[in-house]
C-alpha cells in the first residue's frame, strides 16, 4: 500500500489524537466533577506486526468500538484491572452500599459504560472536525492480556499497518487510569487527513 500524506498536514495527525483524547477528558471531567488528565505519548504509523513490541504486559478491561462511518475502523478503551474495580464502584456509588455484593455482571456493566462514554467522546472529537457524525456499533467488552486485545483489533482491519494512537487518561482523586488506541481504516483516514484544512483545527 501506498500512502501519500500531504506533507504539509501531518501535523493534523497528531492534532486529530488531541481532539479525540480532549473529548474523552471533557466527558470524564463532567461524570466525577473533576478535571481528567489526558496525554497524548504516541501517535505514528506502525505495522501491525511491531505492535506488541510497544506495549507492556498485564490484563486490560475495556471496550472495543466499530465505527460504521468513514474513517471506519475501531477504537480501543482500557483499563489495567485495578482502575476497572475503581471505575465499577465509582459508576454504581449511587445505587450500590456494599461493593462486595456486586455481581460480575454488574460490574462488566459499568467498565462497558464508562469506555463507550470515552470513546463516545473520541469519536464525537473526531466528528466535530471533520463534519459529519460517526456512527458505532455497540461496545464489545474486552478482557485479556493487552497485547492479545491491541493486536487482535489492529488485524481486523485489512491493512498490514495502522494508525497506533497511545494515549494516556489520568483520574487522581481516583487513582483511574485508561489507555486509547485508534485503529482507523489507514486508506480513509489519510484521504480525510488530505481533505482537512489546517484552519478547521
Amino acid at each position: 500500500m501506498t500512502l501519500k500524506v500531504d506533507i504539509r498536514k501531518l501535523s493534523l495527525i497528531n492534532e486529530l489524537a488531541k481532539v479525540g483524547t480532549n473529548g474523552v477528558a471533557e466527558n470524564m471531567s463532567k461524570l466525577i466533577g473533576e478535571e481528567a488528565q489526558m496525554e497524548v505519548a504516541k501517535t505514528s504509523f506502525i505495522d501491525v506486526a511491531d505492535i506488541e513490541s510497544q506495549l507492556d504486559s498485564g490484563n486490560r478491561v475495556g471496550v472495543r468500538v466499530r465505527l460504521l462511518e468513514e474513517p471506519h475502523g475501531h477504537i480501543l478503551v482500557l483499563f489495567p484491572e485495578a482502575s476497572a474495580k475503581k471505575i465499577t464502584a465509582l459508576m454504581l456509588r449511587d445505587v450500590v452500599d456494599d461493593m462486595s455484593n456486586v455481581s460480575g455482571k454488574m460490574a462488566r456493566s459499568a467498565v462497558e459504560e464508562m469506555g463507550n462514554m470515552m470513546a463516545s467522546g473520541f469519536i464525537d472529537g473526531w466528528a466535530d472536525i471533520i463534519g459529519e457524525t460517526i456512527d458505532t456499533a455497540a461496545p464489545q467488552l474486552v478482557h485479556a492480556p493487552i497485547g492479545d486485545i491491541v493486536v487482535r483489533t489492529a488485524g481486523l482491519g485489512d491493512d498490514d499497518i495502522a494508525l497506533f494512537l497511545d494515549s494516556s487518561l489520568n483520574v487522581p482523586s481516583y487513582q483511574i487510569e485508561a489507555e486509547i488506541y485508534a485503529f482507523p481504516d489507514i486508506e480513509e483516514f489519510v484521504t480525510l487527513v488530505n481533505d482537512l484544512e489546517v484552519k478547521q483545527l
